[in-house]
């Protein structure tokens, strides 16, 4: 049989078994109900190769992306190696690099070769000896059979190569490393002949190499080469604080085959590499929740189903239990830190919604949302005492239903009715009224956002919330509006879109900061002090409020020490997506308490500054309950603006 019959056969054998293989794989995928995600075609490549080529979130844990950028980009210059083997097999004097040759070519063969080797070293290091525990649940077996595949297809490049050029003794310095090996081989003893025998030995060796690798693939969690960038490109390019809406015909997914083709995507584009694992708070709080094993789930009953499995076995209850998708915070880090930009959140949303059409609510959980029925609001209290704060100030507050202002003021539940975040409500009212804001509030029509309602899962209640609310919004008459809570924030500028609403509005931090730089306010004198800052998910990972609260610290002639999850990288309260309605004594630490170590370990932070009426209730609690208010204090950032005396400092 000559070479090439030979290797047009293990070519026509390998690539039938990727076809099957992939199919198996891709079948659900593109069986699986539409959704729109082929907008704006130009600006999805164009993020594409950015976000790929430059490894944007990989960087982030800066090992493991430079190892990766490291065995991605050697790939694509070997590429030309096994284009250059297959090609020389099936066509006589085809070369796109010649072995003994001046070839740019190959001196890019030999050196990425080596990055290759580096790269799995790395990876293999990490594995070996710093085990992440993101890694727990992965599949760990597959990695190393990767790892081996990679390492015998350059390996075995540049074995032929080296005994090419010792059975030829074509030598050149456009292959330092084949050259190289070629010298030891000769110090070892082999001559031209050994070595042209080995060099065959070695071609077909890389040729099983990388059919083997080819073939593997599909099957493997490594699809990703071949997934993650269709999965970038198609990813939702929606506004991020908004969610999905339900499909028409269903109020939420109960059987995987509800899912749309891109969540099915997600699904088979996993690299199990556990960084929304290691992000989550829920994970971290001992709930039995991992963004990673959701994914993993989801994907291994998708394919037992294709298999004809599982029949019996429900999505809800069976595959993922009902106590997995009530952990969730839905503070985005899973999706922000995935590097195939992966959706667990919205996934546990809409099995969230089925759960909500059943009735199996946690009990918390289903109180709150009663009351948020009832009263419009989630702590049981009458709508007429939404507004009495006000009977303390010293002053009558615009009621925006009856005469138009400039700042409407959306206050939200809790600094409506919390009486911990009462105080910070009558101050933030108070500052406004010296720096003369023209501004109102909706009295006792105002009703909760549904921001967390809608992240609970129940869509109804949302909307009528959201229409109430929309509705008493159209009759004011103001420029824009202005909350101290990000949840209602979120809502009103991200998800009443929804209803083809688009607000301007503003959370008061941007606010202050604009009233100082014009001048109309100025911050109290106070002992200045090293505090730290926490970024609420709502404002910063939501909707991008990072700046302005760091900017009144400085003005307010504060020392600000971040804490190492800090912007975009912080770290979850545990409050958001309804868990601030639900039973936390499962947690083998709140979320919480994790974040006020983090805040101690800085040594020298004695304020802990918010920005969100949640934080305070979250953050005063965590204090209390780890009895270390001798040495950190939770203030508002309006105290830092305003602050009372023995108030600012812990």
């Amino acid at each position: 049989m000559t070479t090439q019959l030979a290797l047009l056969l293990l070519v026509a054998a390998a690539g039938a078994a990727f076809v099957w293989r992939g199919w198996r794989v891709l079948a659900p995928v593109l069986r699986a109900p539409p959704v729109a995600r082929t907008d704006h075609p130009a600006a999805r490549a164009a993020f594409v190769v950015q976000d790929v080529g430059l490894h944007r979130r990989l960087l982030n844990k800066r090992w493991s992306g430079v190892l990766h950028a490291l065995i991605f980009s050697g790939f694509l210059v070997l590429f030309t190696a096994i284009v250059q083997s297959f090609g020389s097999g099936l066509i006589p004097g085809f070369t796109l690099a010649p072995i003994g040759g001046n070839s740019w070519i190959a001196l890019l063969q030999d050196i990425f070769a080596v990055l290759i080797t580096i790269g799995i070293a790395m990876a293999a290091w990490q594995r070996l000896f710093w085990r992440p525990k993101r890694f727990a649940g992965s599949n760990s077996r597959d990695a190393w059979v990767i790892f081996a595949l990679v390492m015998a297809v350059a390996g075995t490049m540049l074995l032929e190569f080296a005994c090419h050029i010792l059975a030829t003794g074509q030598w050149t310095p456009w292959r330092p490393v084949s050259g190289a090996i070629a010298r030891g081989l000769a110090l070892a003893g082999m001559g031209p002949e050994g070595a042209a025998a080995a060099e065959r030995v070695f071609y077909w060796a890389h040729i099983l190499a990388v059919l083997a690798f080819l073939v593997y693939i599909p099957g493997s969690k490594h699809r990703h080469i071949l997934t993650a960038i269709p999965n970038i490109y198609f990813r939702n390019t929606g506004p991020r604080g908004a969610l999905p809406p339900p499909p028409a015909d269903a109020p939420g997914v109960a059987e995987i085959g509800q899912f749309d083709w891109k969540d099915k995507l997600d699904l088979i584009s996993c690299t199990e590499c556990g960084r929304c694992q290691e992000a989550c708070p829920a994970y971290a709080a001992g709930l039995p929740l991992s963004p990673k094993k959701v994914v993993m789930d989801l994907r291994d009953h998708m394919f037992a189903r294709e298999r004809g499995e599982e029949a019996d076995l429900p999505l809800i209850g069976g595959v993922i239990a009902p106590e997995t998708l009530w952990a969730c915070t839905t503070c985005r880090a899973c999706m922000d830190v995935c590097p195939v930009h992966i959706e667990p959140m919205t996934k546990i949303v809409e099995m969230r919604r089925s759960l909500v059409e059943e009735g199996a609510v946690e009990p918390m959980l289903q109180d709150a949302l009663a009351s948020l029925q009832r009263n419009g609001n989630s702590l049981g209290k009458p709508a007429r005492q939404r507004a009495k704060w006000t009977k303390d100030l010293g002053f009558k507050i615009k009621d925006a239903r009856k005469e138009p202002v400039d700042v409407l003021w959306f206050v939200g539940d809790y600094a409506s009715y919390d009486p911990r975040v009462q105080r910070i409500t009558l101050k933030v009212a108070e500052v406004l009224h010296a720096a003369g804001v023209d501004f109102g509030i909706l009295y006792e029509g105002e009703q909760n956002s549904g921001n967390d309602v809608r992240r609970a899962g129940e869509e109804g209640l949302f909307e009528t919330l959201a229409r109430a609310n929309i509705d008493l919004l159209d009759e004011c008459d103001f420029r824009r509006i202005m909350t101290t809570d990000p949840h209602s924030l979120n809502a009103l500028r991200q998800e009443y879109r929804l209803f083809g609403k688009d607000y301007e509005v503003i959370h008061y931090t941007q606010l202050l900061l604009e009233l100082m730089e014009a001048g109309r306010l100025a911050p109290a004198e106070a002992e200045p002090q090293v505090v730290t800052y926490h970024d609420p998910c709502y404002l910063g990972r939501y909707n991008g409020g990072f700046d302005a609260p760091r900017a009144l610290i400085r003005r307010a002639g504060h020392s600000l020490h971040e804490m190492g999850r800090c912007r975009e990288n912080s770290f979850c309260c545990g409050a958001g997506g309804g868990r601030i309605w639900m039973d936390d004594a499962a947690m083998a630490e709140r979320p919480s308490e994790n974040r006020i170590k983090e805040a101690l370990a800085l040594g020298d932070a004695r304020l802990f500054v918010v920005a969100c009426p949640k934080d305070t209730v979250m953050y005063t609690a965590a204090v209390q309950a780890l009895g270390v208010g001798d040495r950190i204090a939770v203030r508002d950032m309006i105290d830092l603006v305003r602050p009372d005396p023995g108030v600012a400092a812990a």
